[in-house]
This record gives C-alpha cells, structure tokens and sequence, in this order.
C-alpha cells in the first residue's frame, strides 16, 4: 500500500513500455494513475476547450529554434484573465495547477508532462519519485510495431516524431534536457527486464526511501 503523499512520476521514451509501467503501479499500489484525462480534468478546471490542450500536448512552440533560445523556464503563476488563455505558455500553466491540486489531494502516479519538474517547484510536495524508463532502440521499434500494429518503417518514423516533440517540450517549458538524469530519482533500462520487473523496481526504490510499507 502506498504511503500517505507518494507522488510518482514518469517521463519515458516512446516504445519503453512507461505508461504501461504507470498503469500497473496504479493498480498495484490503490493510486490514481494520470496520463491524458489530465488534459480533460485541466480544461474542465479552465474552462479553456480540451481541443486546445490537445493541441499543445507535449508539444513545444512550432519552431525548433525556439525550444533552444527561451533561455528560462516558463513561471507556474496562475495565468490572469488579461492574458491570452490559449497561449502554449498558459495551457502548461493550467495543466501544472491540476497536476499540483491532484498531487495535494492523495497518492498519483503521473506520465509525461513535465510532471516530475513542475511538483519538484512546489515545496509542499515531499515524497515525490521522479522516474525516466528507457530502452535501447531495437527493443522499442519492435515494441511499437506490437503495439501499434504498424510497420518498422512506421514505427520508427513515430519515434522520431515523438521523442523530438517530447524533448522539445520538456526543453521549451522547463529550459532544462529531457536526457538529463539529473532531473530524475530513478532511471530504468527496460531492455533487458519486462514490465512487471520495472514496476517492481520502482516500488523497490520506493520501499527504500520509506515512501512504501
């Protein structure tokens, strides 16, 4: 059983097998599990049309160039009814207020998003475990072909798009790498474990930081 105020989060590369590993975690330690029904909860909360979150998801600005030359990182301030609420900058502002009030309210796991550096901003939130999964690049073109039913072309053509949008992303909001393991607690090579291995080594480095009974 999880802790009281364990918050776990998990950024991952595309064909690692992190959602997956999240959504077991859920249901194995009774947390709540978040992955895109946040974008639902924040435009429920915004009152900002979910097709708009959606547009913006873990994507940066259109340009490249601009993912390199912001220079900061975006402020967690609550956006006015002044600014533009559509804005990129805005969206990630709405959606870190929901990932801040869901991690207050009881134990969570979060995928993607940015979530690991937005609660790490926030001083009230003590027990958090910041995981990044990855695997070598074989193991996730042939788990993409499995799971997408697609081809290996396909599928690596859908990492390619994906893994720049998240690098992208995470660089144009937080002004920090993706790849820097600096940002996380934990990193997980899942080419040589399965899943339910990886999901047990979280709860292994959980149990060892006294976040797990």
């Amino acid at each position: 059983m999880a802790i009281q105020n364990l918050i776990i989060t998990i950024e991952r590369e595309y064909g690692s097998g992190g959602r997956i590993v999240g959504k077991k975690l859920g249901q194995e330690l009774g947390m709540n599990f978040y992955d895109d029904d946040l974008m639902r909860i924040a435009s429920e909360k915004s009152a900002v049309g979910e097709q708009f979150f959606r547009l913006a998801d873990e994507k940066a600005a259109k340009s490249p160039f601009l993912w390199f030359s912001r220079g900061r990182a975006v402020d967690l301030s609550v956006p006015s009814p002044d600014d533009n609420l559509t804005s990129p900058e805005n969206l990630f502002r709405f959606q870190a207020q929901v990932i801040h009030e869901l991690a207050e309210q009881q134990p969570c796991i979060f995928v993607g998003r940015a979530a690991g550096y937005i609660l790490d901003q926030f001083e009230d939130v003590e027990k958090l475990v910041r995981v990044f999964v990855y695997s070598d690049y074989a193991t996730r073109v042939q788990r993409v072909i499995e799971v997408d039913c697609i081809d290996a072309e396909k599928a690596k053509k859908r990492i390619r798009k994906i893994e720049n949008d998240r690098k992208g992303y995470y660089k144009y909001y937080t002004d920090s790498d993706w790849y820097d393991m600096q940002n996380y607690d934990l990193t997980i090579n899942t080419t040589r474990f399965d899943l339910d291995q990886t999901a047990e080594l979280i709860k292994v480095y959980c149990r060892q930081r006294g976040y797990l009974e």
